[in-house]
């Protein structure tokens, strides 16, 4: 018997035309087993604000020269010195913008509410967790109109490439792909995409009835927009796809550029490389080793490992300034990428940034491990920080610094879970941080892709 449908508290603004979407995504016959509902929570005044932003965007000059910083940059950083709590604490506030002292990850996990400046409201407040590179493990606050605002920027950076995502009733504008063991999927409707729909699905095999659904619902889907990561993206070309993207969207981990160019050949549209953070969204979009940083309130300084600028043409750490999230304002973020800053008239771009490489591991049978599903496995244990290597050979390496009690007998028996009871397995303890500190690969290998 068919679902009952309901408005959603989640799709405040769901008219009937985006209720027959969802239900006709959510019961379509070849989907796959979504196990999780999502919405937009949009109001109706939060809707006013996202196109607020986006009418912004389309008048934005943006952007700043060689030397110079941009014009809202000092009232800024004043600003936050009054009205946010960790940049409140501080003991002096030098009178230069560029003596101002940095900010790390680490910050942010350790107090995120101390970001949240004073006069922010605190209703309809959201949060997600999140591991990332570094280890520190970091609670996000935002907002349903901040989650919203990533729209306009993914938009404007199709544009740049030649593309644009149309929305409107009936379409499914966007479907983002992954490719691990287990992750949430769903299917929701977009206030901002004019009742759009949008679906998350994982390729695995096994979150179908059959393999050959995927394609099938795919296509049904038809998205003017694919996002996902690399691996996602390499499975998603073996598919007998009939209908053909307007683009992709790569995040998530570095995409080389030689696959990025077999992939426009495939899908025969442009595929963006989109360098995004958990902590600001959307920051930089382009082609692997040259991405303009997106026109918003956000300044990207280069820095050295002794805190000093970079001129532009010379590699040192991305450190950001600003954003389009309220309730975690940046000032001096050293994120811990590396690119270089180059120059087109006024506007800024990474070059070479060197993000996080899609890393895949090997059962000694030859079996293919995402490392998506080891952070998976390893999020019950109480690891600060932590390295997986795989040799040459196939052994592997757990290298970690516990931030709690951890029992190593059952943390083996779930990578032996993983990767079979026949693997080379060490593990290893540090009493100190990996890399002195610095910026920690969760993943590496000596094995080709």
């Amino acid at each position: 018997m068919p679902r009952a449908y309901r408005p959603y508290e989640r799709t405040p603004l769901l008219t009937e035309d985006g209720r027959r979407l969802l239900q006709q995504l959510e019961e379509h016959p070849n989907k796959p087993q979504f196990n999780d509902h999502c919405g937009d929570f949009l109001t109706a005044a939060g809707l006013d604000q996202v196109r607020a932003f986006q009418r912004r965007l389309l008048g934005a000059a943006g952007g700043w020269l060689p030397g110079e910083k941009p014009a809202w940059l000092e009232a800024y950083a004043a600003e936050l010195a009054d009205k946010v709590p960790f940049f409140r604490s501080r003991a002096s506030q030098p009178a230069r913008f560029e003596d101002l002292p940095f900010t790390s990850r680490a910050d942010l996990s350790r107090a995120p509410e101390a970001f949240v400046p004073d006069d922010l409201p605190l209703d309809d407040l959201i949060r997600f967790n999140t591991s990332g590179a570094t280890g520190h493990p970091l609670t996000v606050v935002s907002h349903p109109v901040v989650a919203s605002l990533h729209l306009p920027l993914i938009q404007t950076a199709l544009e740049w490439r030649g593309a644009r995502m149309q929305g409107g009733p009936g379409r499914v504008a966007m479907a983002m792909v992954c490719f691990q063991k287990t992750t949430i999927t769903c299917a929701s409707i977009s206030a901002v995409l004019d009742q759009a729909g949008f679906v998350k699905v994982n390729l695995d095999p096994g979150d179908w009835k059959h393999p050959d659904d995927r394609a099938r619902f795919l296509d049904a889907c038809a998205p003017e927009v694919y996002s996902g990561d690399p691996l996602s993206f390499a499975e998603l070309m073996r598919l007998p796809l009939t209908q053909r993207p307007k683009a992709l969207i790569s995040t998530s981990m570095a995409l080389q550029p030689g696959f990025h160019q077999a992939l426009e050949a495939h899908f025969n549209c442009p595929v963006i490389d989109l360098y995004s953070l958990n902590e600001t969204g959307p920051v930089a979009a382009g082609v692997p080793g040259r991405q303009m940083i997106l026109p918003h309130q956000l300044y990207v300084e280069i820095i050295d490992p002794q805190g000093n600028p970079c001129p532009p043409g010379v590699r040192g750490e991305v450190t950001l300034t600003g954003g389009f999230n309220p309730y975690v304002p940046l000032l001096r973020y050293r994120t811990g990428d590396w690119a270089s800053l180059d120059f087109q008239g006024r506007q800024p771009l990474l070059v070479d940034l060197e993000g996080r490489l899609p890393v895949v591991f090997y059962t000694p049978q030859g079996q293919a491990v995402n490392n998506i599903d080891v952070t998976i496995l390893l999020k019950p244990y109480a690891l600060a920080q932590f390295n997986l290597h795989q040799a040459a050979d196939g052994r592997l390496t757990l290298t970690y610094l516990p931030a709690g009690p951890v029992d190593e007998a059952r943390l083996r028996h779930s990578l032996e879970i993983l990767f079979g009871p026949q693997q080379a397995l060490t593990i290893q303890q540090r009493a100190a941080p990996l890399d002195g500190g610095s910026k920690q690969l969760q993943y590496t290998t000596e094995m080709p892709l």
